[in-house]
């Protein structure tokens, strides 16, 4: 049987109005609630990149968060991929 508590990392990109909306901000609060590590920036073209390491099934909640966003966002694309955790993150941040 596959052991879903083995952590992983997601980079997670969003696409649409996911800046100055208090994009970063849902993010960091949903990723705190979750206990993962890593951080969220806004990128120079507009998307928003999610760092971040925990399990597999609690990193896809996140993920799936993001597809929503906070109210006055619109999320037009969420993409992602997964790689091997690296363990540089203790704690969420969210980069200004």
């Amino acid at each position: 049987m596959a052991d879903y508590r083995r952590r992983r990392r997601v980079i997670a990109l969003a696409k649409g109005r996911v800046q100055r909306v208090g994009y970063r901000a849902f993010c960091a609060d949903h990723a705190m609630l979750l206990n993962i590590d890593g951080y969220v920036k806004n990128l120079p073209d507009g998307r928003v990149e999610m760092v971040g390491e925990s399990d597999e099934a609690t990193l896809r909640q996140l993920v799936e968060l993001m597809r929503d966003g906070p109210a006055f966002a619109r999320v037009d694309d969420v993409s992602y991929r997964w790689e091997e955790p690296t363990g540089d993150y203790h704690g969420f941040e969210a980069i200004i």
